[in-house]
């Protein structure tokens, strides 16, 4: 090991050292499963199906109990990936000019190919039934960005572009949280307080209940979902410089 290389592990030993106790002591910490004693965790456990109609805890919690907070983490999400397209669009070269990465390897393009669609309606089934079961627009949002992703390692990066245009990303991001916005607006007009639940809750366990969650959920799929997929594009557009160039003349 160079002297370098010595100098820095005798500075990263101390350090690790007193991370790893920390997780160790932090972990000897956690209660029991199903011994949680949170006081806040139990009141929101004992009330909120009787309050909201919703059967996922979490849900609830995220788009109504707490959802100015959440509105707050869309704003997060929506200024980074922003971000990230400004700075990489700057230094776009034209598309036109862009290697055509076409996949070679047979069994990489069936997978991509056939898991695509699956893991969008995947992706779908999570947002939709987020607040039913374990699930949400976070979550669900994610996967329907994975499946998008899943164009690129089953196809290229211009079938990527071709099948989610950067426009229509941008639409669908700033339609998520705009709706999310615009839906504690409407509450605030109707009952004078901002997000508040004033949607009928319909019955338990059912896609027709939980109010104004169920709205909010959908709105986050959609703004968690675009963010992902404009992440993607800009990253995967600076990676295609790098592939050797492998068009075809009809492609070029």
């Amino acid at each position: 090991m160079s002297s370098d290389g010595r100098r820095r592990a005798l500075i990263a030993a101390p350090l690790l050292a007193l991370l790893v106790g920390a997780l160790v002591w932090a972990f000897t910490g956690v209660p029991d499963f199903g011994h949680f004693n949170g006081v806040y965790g139990t009141t929101i456990n004992n009330v909120a199906v009787a309050q909201r109609h919703v059967s996922n805890i979490v849900a609830g919690v995220v788009f109504d109990y707490r959802g100015l907070d959440t509105l707050g983490e869309e704003f997060i999400l929506f200024a980074a990936s922003t971000g990230v397209a400004m700075l990489l669009r700057a230094s776009a070269r034209d598309e036109k000019k862009r290697p055509h990465d076409v996949v070679l390897h047979d069994v990489t393009r069936v997978a991509g190919t056939l898991l695509a669609p699956v893991v969008f309606f995947l992706g779908l089934w999570v947002v939709t039934f987020g607040y039913v079961t374990p699930g949400g627009g976070f979550q669900g949002g994610v996967v329907l960005a994975a499946a998008v992703l899943l164009i690129w390692v089953g196809a290229s990066y211009r079938d990527l572009r071709a099948l989610s245009p950067t426009d229509a990303v941008d639409v669908v991001e700033a339609l998520g949280v705009g709706s999310y916005v615009a839906i504690g607006l409407s509450a605030l007009a109707v009952s004078g307080y901002f997000l508040d639940n004033v949607l009928p809750l319909g019955t338990v366990d059912s896609l027709a209940s939980t109010g104004t969650i169920a709205l909010l959920n959908a709105a986050t799929g959609l703004a968690v979902a675009g963010a992902n997929v404009l992440i993607f594009h800009e990253f995967l557009k600076q990676y295609v410089v790098t592939v050797p160039d492998i068009v075809a003349e009809n492609d070029a």
